[in-house]
């Protein structure tokens, strides 16, 4: 017996047909609801608190940075003060010490300088003394002074009637006059007749007799100085005044040759 096969063409043929014809398995299975708009509304929101999230964390960790720089900032800027206070305390305490020796050496000088006055105000009293006991000694001189200057001055009192004539015959005799300088001690002799070829040229000195030794002060015409000067000396040796003016007047007929 032989059996009938369909061959694979028409096998084929007949399961699309039937395919076809028969409902499919997909329609077959309930249908699911898997919410994708409120998934992504879910989505949208989740986002938008994450960026929330991240910008309040930026924010957070810049303002914790900022704080942290202001932190630091015044941290550095308190050690800056501090050590500025500790360089004024080291410069005060400088000063201090400084000023302490400064004392110090200012207290030693003042010691000395007190131990150097009392010894001079010690030694100022001893010279007081001294010179109290020299004055009375130059009070006890001054009187004897003037005694004898006294008697001196009566003696010439008693003289002057006898000079008086001898002084107008030396006038009289030399051409001479005297003459007074506002000073008691200073005398102006003027000589006349001593040039010949100017009659009445004059020629004159000063002498000063404020102390012991005599002085030609000044003279005209100009002599040698060791001439008057050896003049002079005979007179403070001499005391003779007669023979000084004549001498004088000889040296000035013989410069004005």
């Amino acid at each position: 017996m032989t059996t009938f096969e369909p061959s694979h063409s028409t096998t084929s043929n007949m399961m699309r047909a039937s395919s076809h014809d028969a409902p499919s398995m997909a329609d077959q299975l309930p249908s699911i609801n898997f919410g994708f708009d409120d998934l992504r509304s879910r989505m949208n929101q989740f986002t938008a608190r994450f960026d929330e999230f991240i910008e309040k964390g930026r924010k957070r960790v810049l303002e914790e940075r900022n704080s942290f720089r202001m932190n630091v900032a015044e941290v550095q800027e308190d050690q800056r003060m501090k050590k500025r206070d500790i360089e004024i305390l080291q410069l005060k305490q400088t000063q201090h010490s400084q000023n302490l020796s400064k004392e110090s050496a200012e207290t030693s000088e003042m010691h000395g300088a007190i131990s150097t006055l009392t010894t001079q105000r010690d030694e100022r009293l001893a010279h007081r003394d001294a010179l109290k006991s020299q004055i009375s000694e130059v009070q006890k001189s001054i009187s004897a002074r003037r005694e004898a200057q006294l008697k001196h001055r009566r003696y010439l009192d008693g003289q002057s009637r006898y000079n008086e004539p001898e002084l107008d015959f030396w006038e009289s005799y030399l051409g001479l006059r005297i003459e007074g300088l506002g000073q008691a001690d200073r005398l102006k002799f003027v000589y006349t007749n001593v040039c010949e070829r100017e009659w009445e040229r004059e020629a004159w000195f000063e002498l000063d007799t404020s102390e012991r030794e005599y002085k030609v002060l000044g003279l005209r015409p100009k002599v040698e100085r060791e001439s008057v000067d050896g003049v002079l000396e005979r007179l403070n040796e001499t005391r003779d005044l007669a023979a000084f003016l004549k001498a004088m007047r000889e040296l000035f007929v013989e410069a004005l040759k």
